[in-house]
C-alpha cells in the first residue's frame, strides 16, 4: 500500500499542475498550421463546413462570414456534392455568392446531378447571378446531366434576358444535346408558343442559328413550329429561308 501512496501523489499533482496552465500556454500547445492557425480537430472542421453550406443555402451572410473567418472550407460540399456556393445558387442568394467567389469558390464546380452555379443561373433565370458567374470564368461551354449547355437550358425556359446574355458569349448556338435538340429546338418543343419563347426564337435567329438543323427524328424546327401551331415562330423561321 505504501507503494501505491507516490504514484497516486504524483498523478494528483501532474494534474493539478495541468489544470493550473494559463490557457494561452494550451492554446500554444496545440497544433497549429504554417500561418499559427490553430488546427481544428476533423469532425469539427466537418461541422463547420457543412454549417456553411446551410448558411449559405438559408441566405445568412453574417454567419457565412463568421465561418469562413473560422477556417470553413469555402470547397467543401456535402454527400449530395453540393457546395457553398452551389447552395447559395440554388436560392438566387448573390450576394453570398459573391462572398464565397471572392474566397475563391470556382463558379464551375458541379454537384452530383451536374447542376454548377453558372448552370442554375441559365436554367433557373437568375440574370444577377449569371452575370457574376460570367464574370468570375464560367465556363459557358460546361453540360449539364442531358448533355445540354446553359443556351439550351435558358431557351427550354423562354429566359429571354439569360438568352441575350449568353448570346455575347462564344458558346455553340447550334450545339446538340442528348435528346438531338438544339436551343431553336428547345424554345419551340419545350415552349408555350408564348411572347417569351416566340423571343427567344427571334434571338437565336438573329444570333445566327442554323434553322434547318432538324432533330434525331429529321424535324427541323419549322415543322416543329407547324405542328403546333406557333404562327409568329412559323412566320419568323419562313423568313430566313426566303
Amino acid at each position: 500500500m505504501s507503494k501505491l501512496i507516490p504514484i497516486f501523489l504524483f498523478f494528483t499533482f501532474s494534474l493539478l499542475g495541468a489544470a493550473c496552465v494559463p490557457v494561452g500556454d494550451l492554446e500554444r500547445a496545440m497544433p497549429t498550421d504554417n500561418q499559427g492557425q490553430v488546427n481544428q480537430p476533423p469532425n469539427h472542421m466537418m461541422e463547420l463546413n457543412m454549417d456553411l453550406i446551410a448558411a449559405a443555402e438559408q441566405g445568412d451572410l453574417e454567419m457565412v462570414q463568421s465561418l469562413l473567418a473560422q477556417g470553413a472550407d469555402v470547397h467543401a460540399s456535402n454527400t449530395r456534392g453540393v457546395t457553398p456556393l452551389i447552395a447559395a445558387a440554388y436560392q438566387n442568394h448573390v450576394d453570398i455568392a459573391q462572398v464565397l467567389i471572392n474566397a475563391g469558390a470556382n463558379v464551375n464546380v458541379q454537384d452530383n446531378t451536374q447542376q454548377s452555379a453558372y448552370l442554375i443561373s441559365t436554367s433557373d433565370g437568375f440574370l444577377e447571378l449569371l452575370q457574376l458567374t460570367l464574370a468570375n470564368g464560367a465556363d459557358v461551354h460546361s453540360l449539364d446531366s442531358y448533355n445540354g449547355t446553359g443556351l439550351i437550358r435558358a431557351a427550354d425556359r423562354g429566359h429571354v434576358e439569360i438568352i441575350a446574355e449568353l448570346l455575347k458569349t462564344d458558346l455553340d448556338i447550334d450545339y446538340v444535346n442528348r435528346l438531338g435538340w438544339t436551343a431553336l429546338l428547345e424554345a419551340i418543343i419545350l415552349g408555350d408558343g408564348g411572347p417569351r419563347h416566340t423571343e427567344v426564337v427571334r434571338l437565336l435567329v438573329d444570333a445566327g442559328v442554323d434553322v434547318n438543323l432538324p432533330d434525331g427524328n429529321d424535324v427541323t424546327p419549322l415543322e416543329h413550329a407547324r405542328q403546333r401551331g406557333y404562327d409568329e415562330m412559323i412566320m419568323i423561321l419562313e423568313n430566313v429561308n426566303r
